[in-house]
């Protein structure tokens, strides 16, 4: 049998992660990685640690799911939520559902509850939710525990890290209470083709699906249309693109910093019919 076909049976099996729901070169790249790093000269030789070692296992899940990110990476993106997308919504409801899929180890949650935060003080009639979602446990552990070094601050202004941010002993910042409040932490596996909630207002997911393949990409924005509620909005990475098979389902709202829009009305060329393929009630 192949090495690396082997190699991949096992971290299906070991770690959980479906490794079909990659592309094959990055799931190789990461292996390589490790290879390099633990002085692995095959991939039957790095099997054969991975079944010998909880430890490795550990790190290479971790490997595989890494996401880099900072407190509101691609401030444009923050900005327009904070004084576009959500003061809109605040206007017509008083009832906001936020999901940030493949949230990592939670600076993008917690950026969205820092900006929730400020305009429910504006408007304290009004209740945000934020669902977090990631597949990666120990991700989600450290995202629980809110606690990060100054570097993974450096987008945000000193009195906003005065305001919610408490600065502990050994140099590391920890989230405020009051920010964690508006947050729900889950494991949610993306690729399960369900929806981790419904009737959301606004769906990030952003440099997750880099690493997907293109159906599994078109499957992921059907799966994020039907959470959508009607006049909801899709924020996708810089990097990523909606597909032409999906393109219809949503209309641009800033193309730039790709957020669409769910449309309220019926979809044009037959997408509706695509949603119900893909989605049977």
């Amino acid at each position: 049998m192949d090495g690396f076909l082997a190699l991949r049976r096992s971290i299906e099996r070991l770690l959980s992660i479906r490794c079909a729901n990659y592309k094959e070169d990055y799931i190789r790249r990461r292996v390589l990685s490790r290879m390099r790093l633990t002085g692995r000269k095959d991939f039957d030789d790095y099997h054969t640690l991975l079944l010998s070692s909880p430890d490795e296992q550990e790190q290479l899940r971790t490997t595989l799911t890494i996401n880099v990110t900072k407190f509101s990476r691609d401030t444009e993106v923050f900005d327009i939520i904070h004084k576009e997308l959500l003061p809109e919504l605040m206007r017509r409801k008083d009832r906001i559902r936020i999901w940030s899929a493949g949230c990592a180890t939670g600076e993008e949650p917690y950026s969205l509850a820092l900006i929730a935060h400020d305009l429910c003080r504006l408007r304290p009639g009004v209740r945000v939710t934020i669902l977090a979602t990631d597949l990666d446990a120990e991700a989600l552990d450290k995202a629980k525990a809110g606690v990060y070094h100054e570097k993974s601050l450096e987008n945000l202004t000193p009195g906003q890290v005065r305001r919610h941010f408490t600065l502990r002993q050994d140099g590391k910042y920890a989230v405020k209470p009051h920010l964690r409040e508006y947050i729900r932490f889950q494991a949610h596996d993306l690729m399960s083709g369900k929806p981790a909630s419904s009737f959301i207002d606004i769906i990030l997911c952003r440099n997750v699906t880099i690493y997907f393949t293109e159906k599994q990409k078109n499957d992921l924005a059907v799966m994020f249309h039907a959470a959508l509620l009607h006049d909801g909005y899709y924020i996708m990475g810089k990097t990523e693109f909606l597909s032409r098979d999906v393109e219809s389902l949503f209309v641009p709202y800033n193309s730039l910093q790709k957020i669409y829009r769910k449309p309220s009305g019926p979809l044009p060329g037959g997408a509706d019919r695509e949603r119900a393929r893909r989605h049977p009630a």
